[in-house]
């Protein structure tokens, strides 16, 4: 016989951990209480229950269960060889209809029937571009007294610009004067679209007018910018009428200064079945190219 002592707040737990420990029954344990539980005074002065359980140790002989006892293997008996299937036989073919029409041959496509020719688009031609104007021989250059005005004050603009540009002043009519600006690396004198450029002019025509009674008209140019400009403009001038005449839209152009401006109403004066006016105010002044009936 063996015993084991075990501890628990009540009788009953301390009996439940032995048996739980033992793995046995009650009725398969004797059990004595050593100490009984004490409860104490507020928590003060408790203890715990002690029991000792008494067990048998012999082993029992455990029956091996009826489904857990396999035969001795028995002779499977020989497999028999399954007979050889016959040969199949073949089947004979369906005699073939005699009223049966051939396919047909699916790979010879029909011949296209050859569609007319489409009528040739007629192009309109193009208005002819303005032509370049010659070069205009200038003569010797002017010599009086606004001449060497307008010469002074470009040669130190330039100066102050840290451009090494030579100024030429001619006069083309009276009280008209015509600036050529020479030189190489001239593309900042004449900025986006001429900007640059309108404003030397502006700046020399105020200077060269300041404080005097009689005006003059000073005109500036470099690398040859404003002619090459007005060739341009003519050119768009007479394509922009050729679609306003061809679609009868009337078409508005980007914003132009004064002189731009008076490039394009020149060039279409006299176009057949249009008419230019401006619109708008500057610095955003448009030409608008109008179609009339």
């Amino acid at each position: 016989m063996r015993y084991i002592d075990v501890t628990g707040k009540t009788e009953a737990e301390a009996i439940a951990k032995a048996l739980e420990q033992l793995g046995l029954d009650r009725d398969d344990v004797s059990v004595e209480i050593l100490e009984r539980a004490k409860s104490g005074f507020l928590g003060i002065g408790a203890s715990p229950a002690k029991v000792r359980v008494t067990y048998d140790d012999a082993p029992e002989e455990t029956p091996v269960p009826v489904s857990k006892v396999t035969p001795p293997p028995a002779e499977r008996p020989q497999r028999t060889e399954r007979p050889q299937r016959q040969e199949r036989r073949e089947r004979p073919e369906p005699p073939q209809r005699q009223d049966r029409q051939p396919r047909p041959d699916h790979t010879q496509r029909p011949e296209r029937a050859e569609q007319p020719a489409r009528p040739e688009k007629i192009e309109q031609p193009e208005p002819a571009a303005a032509p370049r104007p010659a070069p205009v021989d200038l003569g010797e250059e002017a010599t009086d007294a606004k001449a060497e005005q307008i010469r002074t004050f470009l040669t130190g603009l330039m100066e102050h610009m840290g451009s090494a540009a030579r100024v030429k002043v001619y006069q083309t009519e009276k009280d008209r004067y015509k600036v050529y600006l020479e030189g190489e690396k001239l593309g900042q004198l004449i900025g986006r679209r001429g900007e640059t450029l309108d404003a030397i002019q502006q700046l020399t025509n105020y200077s060269v007018n300041r404080g005097s009674d009689k005006r003059v008209r000073v005109h500036v140019d470099a690398e040859n910018y404003r002619e090459k400009r007005e060739q341009s403009l003519q050119n768009l001038a007479l394509k922009v009428a050729g679609k306003v005449v061809r679609y009868r839209k009337n078409v508005t152009l980007e914003p132009m200064n004064a002189y731009e401006r008076h490039v394009i109403h020149t060039a279409l004066q006299e176009y057949a079945h249009v008419t230019t006016y401006s619109t708008g105010t500057d610095p955003n002044r448009r030409v608008v190219v109008a179609y009339e009936r």
